[in-house]
């Protein structure tokens, strides 16, 4: 009796101890995320501060300056009239270099430890984040070092993303995917959030802590990131999981969601550890060309590359925008900025479980660009006629908005580094990852760099910029599309075929 019960006492501890790995897995990489986001948020807060309008700032008692000087309380060099033009330098800087940045950084996830990898990148962007509020304390005055600081900043930031996007697709397998990773992508949000309340704390007294303490926790992520993350279930003994395999053998070996797959038919945990070293050790990392060929990535990259145009332009210009037309305080533009994001949290959920659902990526990012075209619209429009109104639009535009970009970023990504076309090698999942997000950061970086050069002529036209960015992002998956409608159809046919048998 008890060697016949012997197997399913391991199985249950097995399950449980690999779903507590894992879930610890999904909790560090989503912290670790967090951090990132966290610490680019501050300067869309701050920018309100650097440039407004003094005269409704009581003047010190020994100022020197005349009554009717509206720019006395400006931070130089973004007191002059064109300090739109400069505040998107400011972010082109960090943008431009996190774009060129995450070509290359994905091939040395691939090739360097990512627990080293991510723990340099936290360390150095903490430490880069903090320069560029000391500028205050330090009364730095010239726009060489913000930028400097910015550029450098962009480069290390480019350590996070496809490392923490490969750790996970270590961990789990294709099913249920789209839900898990939309739930662990409300990072980006939550860092955005986060990053916007800490840098209304300071905003509107010593700003440079904005900055600072955003980038200090972020270095002590770092460290925590050091000790305590995991790269591979290997590591820990645990099972690996099952991200494409023989059809056949899959059908005689079913896919467990928490546990992943068996390596045999054998049940001892000691000879599957074995063979997955085995086979981990064979595949060898794809080149920047060979992950272009895995079909579906150009058609993405570029969809995300408009996708991340619109979601980056309200990530740095929305607070300013904010402020601008409804005439907020800093800190009130900020607070009332973070709805985007709490929007974005409820779309990259939706849009998982919606994919996962219908088995259909490209859709569901094709139908939510859509319906976002015409809400942006109304809310430049409409938008500010109330607070209420205000918040209502900003939740449904942040979770239109940011759905498909956390889609395509997350489960998208890890679905074609592990393409079947690849036969089980995973090690395309850093690479894929670099190549869809490095391109989607190009957009990152022109969005807010003709949001800068747009806005003097007027807001609508940032919008109508916006929307036709959404435009071109949906009509780059109509291919992908049509696909996917193709499957549906011959999937039905195919039930129909087995009822009538």
């Amino acid at each position: 009796m008890r060697s016949s019960l012997a197997p399913g006492i391991w199985f249950l501890r097995a399950f449980s101890r690999d779903s507590k790995y894992r879930a610890f897995i999904l909790l560090i990489t989503f912290l670790i995320y967090t951090c990132y986001h966290m610490s680019r948020k501050p300067i869309s807060v701050v920018k309100s501060r650097l440039h407004h309008n003094c005269s409704e700032v009581i003047q010190p008692v020994n100022s020197t300056h005349s009554l009717n000087d509206t720019t006395w309380c400006n931070w130089a060099p973004f007191d002059k009239s064109n300090y739109k033009e400069l505040l998107g330098a400011v972010d082109n800087a960090f943008l431009v270099a996190y774009a060129i940045g995450m070509f290359i950084s994905g091939i040395f996830g691939e090739r360097l430890p990512l627990r080293y990898y991510l723990t340099a990148g936290m360390l150095l962007s903490g430490l880069f984040t903090s320069l560029f509020g000391l500028g205050y304390f330090w009364n730095i005055h010239v726009l060489w070092y913000f930028v400097l600081v910015q550029i450098f900043n962009g480069l290390v930031q480019t350590t996070g993303w496809p490392a923490v996007v490969s750790c996970v697709g270590n961990w789990f397998g294709k099913g249920k995917r789209g839900l898990i990773m939309g739930i662990w992508n409300s990072h980006t949000s939550v860092g955005n959030i986060l990053g916007s309340l800490l840098a209304g704390v300071w905003v509107d007294q010593q700003w440079g802590l904005s900055f600072v303490v955003p980038g200090v926790i972020t270095a002590i992520m770092g460290i925590i990131t050091f000790f305590f993350l995991i790269e591979y279930p290997e590591d820990v003994d645990c099972s690996p999981p099952q991200h494409h395999g023989n059809p056949e053998e899959s059908q005689d070996q079913p896919e467990d969601p928490a546990n992943g797959p068996s390596c045999n038919k054998e049940s001892s945990l000691e000879s599957a550890v074995t063979c997955s070293k085995e086979a981990s050790a064979q595949p060898s990392a794809i080149s920047f060309f060979g992950a272009l060929r895995i079909p579906g990535v150009v058609e993405f990259s570029l969809c995300l590359l408009f996708a991340k145009l619109v979601s980056y332009t309200f990530l740095y210009w929305l607070p300013l925008y904010i402020s601008n037309v409804v005439h907020f305080t800093a800190k009130e533009a900020g607070d009332l900025s973070t709805l985007f994001d709490v929007g974005g949290i409820i779309g990259g959920i939706l849009a998982g479980l919606v994919s996962d659902y219908i088995n259909g990526r490209a859709t569901t990012c094709c139908v939510m660009l859509i319906l976002a075209a015409p809400m942006m619209f109304l809310y430049n429009h409409v938008g500010q006629r109330g607070i209420g109104i205000s918040i209502v639009m900003l939740l449904i535009c942040g979770a239109l908005v940011n759905g498909p970009y956390a889609l395509i970023t997350t489960a998208v990504s890890a679905d074609l580094g592990t393409h079947k076309s690849l036969k089980g090698n995973a090690k395309a999942l850093s690479t894929v990852t670099a190549i869809i997000d490095g391109t989607g950061s190009i957009g990152a970086a022109l969005g807010p760099l003709l949001a800068g050069l747009i806005s003097p002529t007027g807001w609508n036209n940032v919008f109508y910029m916006l929307i036709a960015a959404d435009v071109l992002a949906c009509l780059l998956l109509c291919r992908l599309v049509y696909k996917e409608i193709l499957a549906w159809k011959s999937s039905l046919s195919k039930d129909r075929g087995y009822r009538e048998m």
